[in-house]
């Protein structure tokens, strides 16, 4: 729950927060999709302020390039790989460890924990030569990803995590991957250092709006009150991250088709290249909150086979006009949805909206509004488990311990749709 979101002084200076009973350390595992990542933050719920202490993000994206998307095994196998040596530059970015680098010879651990990573082979592997020589780190609860996401990939994180928990004895927080991408927006620098933030909370008028952009959800949220959610409309088929990928591929642009189609379709703008014939914008004038993006990936489809060649400029087109047509469509529903529900502050959240061009129309969205936007850091719109540390925060009362089992939960929920 998020009920204890405050919004009071800042941070002063870089040094660390001062380890005292008012405050709580989370370990936060993230592993729902093709980033691996790890983070602890301290949180000081006096002050309403975090402190990163360390975080690593490490992207899958050059190994799910040939496939032109995220492969479901390869995914599992890569967080395999990669968790152990995450965790252990992240432990020692927090000043936890003082030597990152694994043991060769395999240590014994007790035999639960090795029965929770029976199914992941390397993964085990590399724990009993690295974990068990680590002095239990000084945190308080570790918070994972549960869903939704690659349930193969969800899984990994999710019996690390149990792991960590059973060894070190320390409460596990299940958490909505979705969730953290609306608290990653909930805070904001202190001006102070890079690794200082404050939580806001009293200044957030309720109700409030958050659309949910990424690769694989496209969400508009009521929020009547903290840590309450309702969907009021989502994506019938593709989401917009995944409009951009597959539309990019018609036009034989690399895979993650997103950051490329937003960069085209900036020269674009700048070169003043239009395409002759505008594409659709799907469900842009009906009553629904819905969206639709198949329709946008057929006609780009399509027109591009129309084409007796896909120069460099009339590719820049296509990809200014598809990224046009998400935007509007994205304006138009949101402006609706403040029209319905009269919201005092809009938060978004999610991967794509690391796109400039829909950053922007939203922002003067709320200014024409006069409602209060919240945005998250651009490093801090994509997958990370700094949100996840910040949704086990705000959970931290449903913490468990790691002998009650976990599911991964593929098509985890954030709330009711209605």
């Amino acid at each position: 729950m998020v009920e204890h979101l405050i919004d009071v002084e800042r941070v002063i200076g870089s040094s660390p927060i001062p380890r005292t009973m008012k405050t709580l350390t989370v370990l936060g595992i993230e592993t729902s999709c093709d980033e691996t990542a790890v983070s602890v933050v301290r949180f000081d719920e006096a002050k309403g302020t975090a402190h990163v202490l360390g975080n690593t993000v490490h992207s899958q994206i050059d190994v799910h390039a040939a496939y032109g998307g995220v492969f479901p095994t390869l995914a599992k196998r890569e967080h395999q790989i990669n968790l152990i040596p995450i965790l252990m530059k992240t432990l020692e970015q927090a000043g936890m460890i003082s030597n990152a680098a694994a043991t060769t010879k395999e240590q014994k651990i007790p035999a639960a924990v090795g029965e929770i990573l029976s199914r992941e082979t390397e993964l085990l592997e590399a724990f009993k030569r690295s974990v068990p020589s680590i002095a239990r780190p000084d945190i308080d609860r570790i918070a994972v990803t549960i869903g939704p996401g690659l349930e193969p990939a969800l899984w990994v994180g999710i019996n690390f995590a149990r792991a960590l928990s059973m060894l070190w004895n320390v409460p596990i927080v299940p958490c909505n991957h979705m969730e953290g991408h609306i608290l990653a927006a909930l805070i904001e620098n202190t001006g102070d250092a890079s690794a200082h933030f404050k939580l806001l909370g009293e200044n957030i008028a309720y109700p409030a709006l958050s659309l949910l952009i990424s690769g694989g959800h496209t969400q508009i949220v009521l929020m009547e009150k903290a840590g309450s959610y309702k969907i009021i409309g989502e994506t019938l088929d593709d989401a917009i991250g995944e409009c951009f990928d597959k539309t990019a591929r018609v036009l034989k642009l690399p895979y993650p088709g997103g950051p490329r189609i937003g960069a085209l379709a900036a020269e674009a703008r700048a070169q003043g290249i239009k395409l002759a014939t505008p594409l659709p914008r799907p469900m842009l004038d009906s009553d629904s909150l819905d969206f639709s993006f198949s329709g946008l990936k057929t006609a780009v489809l399509y027109a591009a086979k129309k084409e007796k060649e896909l120069t460099p400029d009339l590719v820049r087109a296509y990809a200014r006009e598809i990224e046009d047509s998400v935007t509007d469509i994205v304006i138009a529903k949101m402006r609706k949805a403040i029209e319905g529900y009269a919201p005092g502050t809009l938060v978004i959240g999610g991967g794509v909206i690391a796109n400039g061009h829909i950053r922007t129309a939203l922002e003067t969205l709320a200014q024409e509004c006069s409602i209060k936007l919240l945005l998250p850091r651009i490093d801090h719109s994509t997958d990370n488990a700094l949100m996840i540390a910040l949704a086990g925060y705000f959970n931290r009362n449903k913490a468990t311990d790691a002998g009650v089992p976990l599911k991964a939960v593929g098509t985890l929920p954030l709330g009711p749709r209605i």
